[in-house]
């Protein structure tokens, strides 16, 4: 901006202007640049460091009443998939916090958006006072999400998904009201509020909780018998609808079964639902909190072809700030939605980056770098079941979201290898119950394909080490 011959300028606007500013960003990325040049690949951890390591995660389990799944505190360092952790040890990330850290860790534009957000004169934004990047982030989030034809005409930001799938049930109930119930599919997972818990189908997640809502449950796609799965599927919608006519405020679709165990769904078989739904004039919600970014569109409503069918959208994770898109014919009335805080002034920084990411940064579309790259790894997993065909099944998923089959997917057993990997140098996690899988969200945003080679030679020593053990302990 030259500020000499700009007209009349805010001083939050001189102040970005300031060429300080634009030298201390320099300055910061040349250091993290360096810094970046000594993570390489995996290393162990750092025997000096290790005592108050082990203080630091005891400390960790008595402040939250309960241990760290992993014994994973981070440095606040790392060089895109790998990540440090603070007893010196480096680790390829493949969970990216369940999604979250979806471009990586220490990445240049993410520092760049948070070292924007510090010069914000607040650290958070909320309902009542609103900074500008909350409106640029909405309307970058409708232009995306309407790129197809969609109808979306509103968004809502919030700082959590749960919060984004709780404001989308307000909107659906609020417009169905007096409907009283919810139909979602089986298996799924929308998270553990109150509410959401009562959705989610783990009675484990919801043990001594009261029930604040009444799900119907309809059975999913299963691939390998994808006509009798959808007929079946649809038997059952219908029967709900027919059983509770004029009680069901609404649908809510997960198009990849992420908590679930990475169980893709099908156009065919989300076509033939909507149809249901939209003959008995029950709304469509969308959770995308989990596979927005994470494929050839930005929005995985978009690849499923649900623009037209879709009412409600909720997205969240790699975006960093979540969202609630809605048509205008369901906007609710003033004070139904409300929030102290939208999101923190970084996480929306974050977001406009990563939309400008994923529509302008050739990360998407057939030949983008999240779907080309999902593929390889896709194929190297297959390579590995062929080799172990015994231990490895699969793989499993959509796009960045992928999951393999351990020795037809005992819970137990599926738990220890991935802590098998994390002490290799391989960040996973379970998903699924029955049975349970492997499951990966790679930052591919931030991997080259050696990456995927460096993580995919690790997976086959800890397979083959389990498996030579296993044939050991047969003899």
């Amino acid at each position: 901006m030259n500020v000499a011959q700009s007209p009349a300028l805010t001083q939050a606007q001189y102040l970005m202007a300031d060429e300080r500013i634009a030298r201390a960003r320099a300055l910061i990325m040349e250091a993290v640049s360096e810094r970046q040049e000594g993570l390489s690949g995996p290393r162990p951890p750092d025997p000096d460091l290790a005592p108050g390591y082990e203080a630091l995660l005891a400390s960790f389990k008595e402040c939250r009443g309960q241990p760290l799944y992993y014994p994973y505190i981070a440095s606040g360092f790392g060089c895109g998939p790998l990540v440090e952790l603070a007893d010196g040890s480096v680790k390829y990330d493949m969970i990216c916090g369940i999604g979250v850290h979806a471009f990586g860790h220490s990445h240049p534009r993410m520092i760049g958006a948070a070292f924007d957000a510090v010069l914000d004169d607040t650290l958070m934004q909320g309902n009542l006072q609103q900074s500008a990047t909350s409106l640029k982030l909405m309307q970058a989030l409708l232009r995306a999400a309407n790129r197809r034809g969609a109808g979306f005409a509103h968004v809502f930001l919030s700082s959590s998904g749960a919060m984004a799938n709780e404001n989308a049930l307000k909107v659906l109930f609020h417009k169905r009201s007096p409907a009283d119930r919810l139909l979602v599919f089986e298996n799924c997972f929308m998270g553990r509020t109150l509410a959401l818990g009562c959705a989610t189908d783990r009675p484990a997640y919801r043990a001594g909780l009261p029930s604040s809502l009444t799900v119907d449950y309809v059975p999913f796609y299963d691939h390998r018998r994808p006509a009798q799965s959808t007929a079946r599927a649809v038997e059952v919608l219908e029967s709900h609808l027919a059983r509770h006519p004029g009680r069901h405020a609404a649908m809510g679709f997960e198009l990849v079964q992420g908590e679930g165990g990475y169980h893709a769904g099908s156009p065919r078989f989300f076509r033939a639902l909507s149809a249901v739904l939209r003959k008995a004039g029950v709304p469509l919600m969308v959770d995308e909190i989990q596979t927005f970014g994470r494929g050839q569109e930005i929005f995985a409503f978009q690849a499923f072809g649900l623009d037209q069918e879709a009412q409600v959208v909720t997205c969240g994770k790699m975006l960093h700030a979540c969202a609630t898109l809605f048509r205008k014919e369901l906007a609710p009335a003033p004070g139904l939605l409300s929030q102290t805080f939208t999101a923190s002034s970084a996480s929306l920084r974050a977001g406009l980056m990563v939309l400008e990411a994923l529509e302008n940064g050739g990360l998407t579309g057939k030949n983008g770098r999240i779907p080309v790259l999902a593929r390889y790894f896709c194929k190297g997993l297959a390579h590995l079941a062929k080799r172990f065909p015994q231990t490895v099944a699969g793989p499993f998923g959509f796009g960045a979201m992928i999951a393999f089959t351990l020795e037809n997917g005992d819970g137990e057993k599926t738990k220890a290898f991935c802590r098998d990997l994390f002490d290799a140098g391989i960040i996973a996690f379970p998903a699924g119950g029955h049975p349970a899988r492997v499951r990966f969200l790679p930052p591919f945003p931030a991997m080259e394909q050696s990456d995927v080679d460096a993580v995919l030679a690790i997976l086959g020593k800890v397979i083959e080490a389990r498996v030579r053990a296993s044939k050991k302990g047969e003899t």
